[in-house]
């Protein structure tokens, strides 16, 4: 077919898309596989061919991330019964201190603490993160409030174990361990970096507190700070992200609104003692371990080192079962059989949505590497890595714009540049990172974690602007450049 209508018919699709979720609010899970089954018809490949490939396309991805996704929800599912995340903060803020606060959060939340869901993340932590906010100054809560957005927002896309990070690097055909290690090459610098630039502007008058802050009456909230939310619809709000959710949370007579329609209370449950009693560093243990060994196994095949023993534990899927089963162990210890079930039942169920999205992107890559796109892309490239790099970011940036969903949009333009990756020789790793990178470029009011955090944090809408939409896309094209970066030390 003439390389205008295969662009054309790709073009055209993808729009049709965006406008089908926006427009007429078609779950992004349906309006993708739609548009899958669009690409196939109209390109040639015929029923049979389309269906087969979307099928076979899903079944892959899933063979790569589907058990991974599985194993870090669980995992985040019992750290939060445990009530391990606010006893987190609390740590890390006697440790590092008013001046390293920022950047020891923001780490934290881009790295390890990825299991926990965005939304559960924000509710467990804002009530510490509005005592931390006085101690960094006037601009304190601006500060905080990047600290967390980019933080966050990092981590679900360019961070294993973040779902986006994992379903990116399944799509693309890179082995865990190596999305990892390229993952904190890019995401540490980043967010220190910008979280330092973003706190130099605050500073130089870019965040009027007047104006970028809200003063929130909450009568007991802050009595009772040191608790874990049991439920949140966080599954369906971080991977779509394109409509606010309405989360009320609850204690005594009080009762914070996001989005301004409470759709009903999320129960707010104080820590036990027995909690408390239990060392953090127990708590997080199984999850840590489990990383560090997927990162040795990556090291040693990138250094082509074999030892089976490494081989077994330091897979992706071994190490995280692991972790599943000992986190399961010290919590039927700390908090009991009953409630660590529970909490398992809680995290299959928000998960579900995260599968079939990661799976349906599958489904849309594998069509469209199916038919002839990745030649004709090629054509348009010269033999440097980076015009194709900047393409799936500016793409990847364009589509969440119009959706405002960061894991749909990196997953929808890491599909389609895919064939681009294999054609070229070029790293699918580089793909992963620059889609990762495009897809959190101008968070705005379609996304659900704007208004969790302009209410958790006691943002006005126009300060929230500042610290989400221009924090986060400063961190957005900071990050394309450690991605260039990583693409010239690559062999």
């Amino acid at each position: 077919m003439p390389e205008w209508y295969t662009l054309g018919v790709v073009a055209l699709v993808i729009v049709a898309v965006v406008v089908t979720i926006v427009r007429f609010r078609v779950n992004p899970v349906i309006a993708l596989a739609l548009g899958a089954a669009a690409i196939g018809l109209l390109t040639g490949l015929g029923p049979v061919d389309t269906v087969s490939t979307m099928t076979q396309g899903f079944g892959d991805v899933m063979m790569e991330a589907g058990i991974l996704i599985g194993w870090g929800v669980l995992i985040g599912a019992m750290l939060n019964e445990l009530g391990a995340i606010t006893r987190l903060v609390e740590s890390l803020m006697r440790v590092f201190g008013r001046r390293g606060i920022p950047y020891a959060l923001g780490l934290s939340l881009a790295t390890y603490l990825q299991t926990i869901f965005v939304d559960v993340l924000i509710v467990i932590a804002a009530p510490l993160a509005r005592r931390i906010a006085p101690r960094l100054g006037r601009v304190g809560t601006g500060i905080v409030g990047v600290t967390f957005a980019v933080g966050l927002e990092m981590g679900i896309v360019m961070m294993v174990p973040g779902f986006a990070a994992v379903a990116l690097a399944g799509l693309l055909g890179v082995p865990l361990g190596v999305m990892m290690l390229g993952g904190f090459a890019v995401v540490a610098p980043t967010v220190v970096l910008t979280i330092l630039l973003m706190s130099l502007f605050f500073r130089l008058g870019f965040w009027n507190p007047e104006r970028d802050e809200q003063v929130v009456v909450r009568d007991d909230v802050e009595a009772v700070e040191a608790s874990a939310v049991t439920t949140a619809s966080a599954a369906g709000s971080a991977a779509v992200g394109h409509d606010p959710l309405l989360v009320s949370t609850e204690t005594g007579s009080v009762r914070t609104r996001v989005g301004g329609v409470p759709r009903g209370p999320a129960s707010i449950r104080p820590v036990d003692r027995a909690e408390r009693e239990q060392p953090l560093l127990l708590l997080f243990a199984p999850m840590l371990v489990a990383l560090l060994l997927i990162a040795a196994q990556a090291v040693l095949s990138v250094a082509e080192v074999e030892v089976p023993a490494m081989q077994f534990l330091g897979s992706p899927v071994i190490a995280l079962l692991l972790a599943v089963i000992a986190t399961g162990v010290i919590g039927r210890a700390a908090v009991g059989t009953k409630r660590i079930e529970k909490a398992v039942v809680k995290g299959f169920q928000d998960g579900g949505q995260i599968f079939l999205l990661t799976g349906i992107g599958g489904s849309l890559a594998a069509v469209i590497a199916k038919g002839d796109l990745g030649a004709v892309l090629q054509g348009y490239f010269s033999a440097t890595s980076f015009a194709p790099l900047l393409l799936v970011w500016a793409m990847a940036a364009v589509l969440h714009i119009a959706v405002g969903s960061v894991t749909l949009s990196a997953i929808t333009a890491a599909g389609i540049i895919a064939p681009v990756a294999s054609t070229m020789g070029l790293d699918p790793l580089l793909v992963a990172l620059a889609a990762g990178s495009g897809a959190l470029f101008c968070i705005h009011v379609t996304s659900n974690t704007f208004w969790l955090l302009q209410t958790f944090l006691d943002q006005s809408v126009r300060g929230t602007l500042k610290t989400v939409t221009v924090g986060v896309s400063l961190a957005s094209v900071i990050a394309l450049g450690m991605t260039l970066l990583v693409s010239l030390v690559l062999p």
